[in-house]
Formats: C-alpha cells, structure tokens, sequence
C-alpha cells in the first residue's frame, strides 16, 4: 500500500515555490521521489537546494504562462505533475479597491493557474497521458475575511476551476484537485505571525481546534497525497488543511 504514495519515476512542475508554501510542497514531491522544476518571480534564491529546477517569470505577463511550461517540458520531456501555487495579495478596504489592484489579483491568482493548467493539459492531452494537477485556493474561498473582497473572489474562483477543470479533463485521464490553506506561517502572513498588538496570533489560535497556525509542511502533505497513485480515485476535490478553524462557528471563549 505505501507504494501508492512514491512518486518515483514522476516529474513535477510547482508555480510559486521559491518560498513558503510552494516550496515545501516542491521538497515534499522531491521526498516522495519526483523530479521537480520550481518556479518564482525573480531570480533563482541562493537556498534552493540542488535538486531543484527552477524557472523565473512573472505569471501576469499574457504570454507567460505558455512559456512557462514550454520551458519546463524542455527541460523535463516527462512532466505529469503540476501544483499551481503561485498567487499574492493585494487588497485594500472595498470601498477604496481599485481596478489595476483587482486586474492584479485575478491576473495572478486566477488567469495565471486557469493558463498554466491548460497549456500543460494540452502538453499532456496531445502526448496522450494522463497527469495529476493540484490547485491552491485558501479558506477564503469559503469563507469572506475583511478587506479581502478580491483576494477571496480569487480563491473562490479556484475551488469551482478545481471542480470545472476536473470535469473536463477526465477523459483524458488527468486529475484535478486543490488544497485551501488556512492561517499558515508563510512570508504573506508575517505581519501576523511578528504582531504583538493584542496578542493577534493567540486570538486567532483560539479560533482553531487544534490551537496552533499551520506549517507549509502540514499543506504539503495533502499536495503529495493528492499527486500520487493514492488519490488515485480522488478529483474535483479541495481539501481544506486549517486545523480545523472552519468547522465551527464560535470559537472558544
């Protein structure tokens, strides 16, 4: 049975892991025994590890997310499996959002993954294999945080392109799932993680059942899972990996 969870013998492509979440996921697929390119905005970070391609490019250029894969089939002809990480936030209170700051959010976290994924379906589609792909969204895709209108329009996008993309690629024997992430020790969410006005993590710590803000490593899991023969039987589905935070209404008092 343990045999399902080894990637040997896969090669993986993992937008937005030069840092934090992407990253893991990426040493997570190394781990399990995949080959993987990683992908990030600017030049490749020094700490990347030797194992690890790595392609830079900005994802809300038009023409960039063809390119992209063009470039990592070039490099990695057998490429199955992809993760769509990439995405950033930039929202402001509704009342002051702009259009080039709602441009940015879905250009990036939505037009990006939905462009990525079809042309590596298309790659995978034409060579007559089938493949895994995996979607992150966020909790905000099910739940709205304040001030975060574009940014969980965005996410909420990616749950219903996980669910439409795997209807339409069934046929060609490729899976398509995500993950939502919760409160998660990233760079995005520093600000969090380094508040000391009023105890902010502790507050938001109460609010999640097992009392503690996540790691990359707990999101990684499930995306190594969901990328092997494990989840063989598994697509359109997103997991939603936040310790709980989302199961309940209250919270503790």
């Amino acid at each position: 049975m343990m045999k399902a969870f080894s990637l040997e013998g896969r090669a993986a492509l993992v937008t937005g892991s030069s840092q934090g979440i992407g990253f893991a996921m990426a040493d997570g697929l190394h781990e399990a025994g995949a080959r993987v390119i990683c992908h990030g905005l600017h030049a490749r970070p020094e700490a990347l590890p030797e194992w690890a391609g790595y392609i830079p490019c900005d994802l809300c250029e038009s023409e960039a997310p063809a390119a992209l894969v063009d470039i990592a089939f070039s490099k990695e002809p057998g490429l199955d499996t992809l993760i769509c990480n990439a995405g950033s936030f930039f929202d402001v209170p509704f009342l002051e959002m702009t259009r080039e700051r709602w441009d940015k959010t879905v250009n990036l976290n939505l037009a990006s993954v939905y462009f990525v994924a079809q042309a590596f379906a298309r790659r995978l589609v034409a060579e007559k294999r089938g493949g895994s792909i995996v979607i992150t969204s966020s909790t905000n895709g099910f739940q709205a945080e304040t001030d975060s209108t574009a940014y969980d329009a965005s996410k909420g996008a990616l749950v219903m392109l996980t669910k439409s993309l795997a209807v339409s690629l069934a046929d060609h024997g490729i899976r398509v799932n995500g993950v939502a992430p919760g409160l998660i020790k990233t760079p995005l969410t520093a600000a969090l993680h380094h508040s000391s006005a009023g105890g902010l993590v502790e507050h938001y710590e109460k609010k999640i059942l097992l009392q503690r803000l996540g790691t990359p490593e707990d999101v990684a899991g499930a995306a190594v899972f969901l990328c092997s023969s494990a989840a063989s039987y598994i697509t359109g589905e997103t997991i939603i990996i936040d310790g709980g935070l989302t199961t309940w209404q209250i919270g503790r008092r």
